[in-house]
């Protein structure tokens, strides 16, 4: 990814929290990504670690339309995904027709042949193992995550083998901030 790529991203997320009264931390930290693919309008993701605790973490997500978070699981890692504003949807992927979680608190089967719909408020808790992906059914949606220990260098497995977790960045201008990956 192209440092100006990252520094728009920034500027992009920063003006939606903004107009809908997130307030991010003093020198919040930074998450930027197209997962290695090389496409961030289609594959790609801008987050805000605003917790990091050895049990918890929390973070904030800005999601743009025609932009998917892809295929992926985690072995340790349970989060709560909450649609902050916008519609998201998740794609949960099995082996079986249904996924047993809860949603807004309440355990459901959720069928994996079509999206789960959040609209602003909802939630969805994913207990280690879930495959799912998401991506902004709006303009762009604002997720929150709360979870145990995050722990993006090796607890994050892609059904891509093509997919890193951080990008490598081309600098074409000078960052603005530093990302989580530096």
């Amino acid at each position: 990814m192209k440092r100006s790529e990252i520094n728009n991203a920034i500027r992009e997320a920063s003006a939606a929290f903004e107009r809908h009264h997130w307030y991010l931390p003093p020198n919040p930290r930074w998450d930027v990504t197209d997962f290695g693919l090389g496409d961030f309008n289609s594959t790609g993701l801008t987050a805000v670690n605003l917790a990091e605790q050895p049990e918890y973490c929390e973070k904030i997500m800005y999601v743009k339309q025609n932009q998917v978070i892809p295929d992926h699981y985690h072995k340790m890692k349970k989060e709560d995904i909450i649609c902050r504003y916008g519609r998201l949807a998740i794609q949960l992927f099995s082996d079986e027709p249904t996924v047993r979680l809860q949603v807004n608190g309440e355990f459901r089967d959720v069928p994996v042949d079509k999206p789960l719909i959040l609209n602003s408020g909802e939630r969805v808790t994913l207990t280690p193992g879930i495959r799912h992906a998401f991506w902004s059914e709006t303009e762009y949606t604002i997720v929150g995550e709360v979870s145990t220990a995050n722990d993006d260098v090796s607890d994050n497995f892609f059904r891509n083998p093509d997919i890193g977790r951080f990008s490598e960045i081309v600098e074409d201008e000078e960052p603005i901030v530093r990302l989580v990956s530096e």
